[in-house]
């Protein structure tokens, strides 16, 4: 990795490395058995897991790349990590590919990466580890941009554990091959545990064949790059920055699109709220403003607006 090297290729190839080693530490914080639970709030935990991943994500960065604003769920600025918690080694594959021209002269003070060490904690908790990512986004210049979603328990048919899955706007996906959603049915991936009547009301308008309920923004999205699920909604203030950055840049680098309610693109600069008020509603293989169009209007104003 040169430092001719276009940034964002650099930002990327590192996180992918990096969401790996976070996997690792997340799976040994589970077989140590002390989870080290902490309530943030109603259905909110933050575990030891949370703490340690986000600590080898931001150091692992901010190492290599110190002038560039990174923004964890976890608020972790401890950079003092052991060295086995450092990553410095990029995934070079990813550098064999060919940057998009529309990043490549992004300079540091274009970007901000958003990280969640553990998207998914309270089916971590509960032992739905499959639900369980890494989330590690690359925004620039306030649009999301580049993806990592790490599955840390994913199983492969070789026995092998955990997957990486990437993601660029202009350069396409990796680590996964998708699948296209049936073309007979209709259904909807959605919140285990953050439901209200105002949310139950936007899914209930689209009639699906099947509603699928899992936790974590990331995992949502594979269902649907999976080919699981066609549409994710989520009518509800209930998830954050860090949460969708990574998601919406893979999806939208394989066709899909992930906004608000209202069908608008979130923005990811350093200033932003970090509260997505205005709920998700992602989709693949349908087209986006009809489904938009399909959620009551009143819903869509009362979502966020308190």
């Amino acid at each position: 990795m040169t430092s001719t090297t276009p940034l964002v290729m650099r930002i990327m190839a590192l996180s992918i490395s990096t969401a790996k080693r976070a996997g690792v530490i997340i799976r040994d914080v589970l077989k140590q058995g002390d989870l080290g639970i902490v309530d943030k709030g109603k259905n909110d935990p933050q575990t030891e897991a949370d703490r340690s991943a986000e600590k080898c994500i931001i150091a692992s960065l901010s190492k290599k790349f110190p002038t560039i604003k990174i923004i964890g769920e976890e608020g972790g600025t401890d950079l003092n990590v052991c060295d086995d918690w450092l990553v410095s080694e990029p995934n070079e594959s990813f550098l064999q590919q060919s940057c998009p021209a529309a990043w490549q002269d992004a300079q540091p003070e274009d970007f901000v990466i958003w990280v969640d060490p553990l998207d998914g904690t309270a089916e971590y908790t509960q032992g739905f580890v499959e639900h369980v990512t890494v989330l590690i986004g690359v925004a620039i210049k306030n649009s999301a941009v580049g993806g990592i979603i790490h599955q840390p328990f994913y199983q492969h048919a070789s026995g092998e554990i955990g997957r990486t899955i990437w993601g660029l706007k202009g350069l396409g996906t990796g680590g996964f091959t998708p699948v296209a959603p049936p073309k007979d049915e209709f259904i909807i991936t959605t919140t285990r545990s953050h439901s209200n009547a105002l949310h139950q009301r936007a899914v209930d308008v689209f009639n699906a064949s099947k509603v699928l309920k899992v936790g974590g923004a990331g995992y949502k999205v594979l269902q649907l790059l999976e080919g699981k699920a066609h549409a994710y909604v989520f009518a509800t203030p209930g998830c954050k920055k860090w949460d969708t950055c990574a998601p919406e840049a893979v999806l939208e680098a394989n066709g899909g699109t992930l906004t608000n309610i209202n069908g608008e693109h979130y923005e990811y600069h350093a200033d932003v709220e970090h509260v997505n008020r205005r709920g998700v509603l992602a989709s693949v293989g349908s087209d986006h403003k009809e489904l938009v169009e399909k959620i009551p209007l009143d819903v869509r104003q009362a979502v966020g607006s308190k």
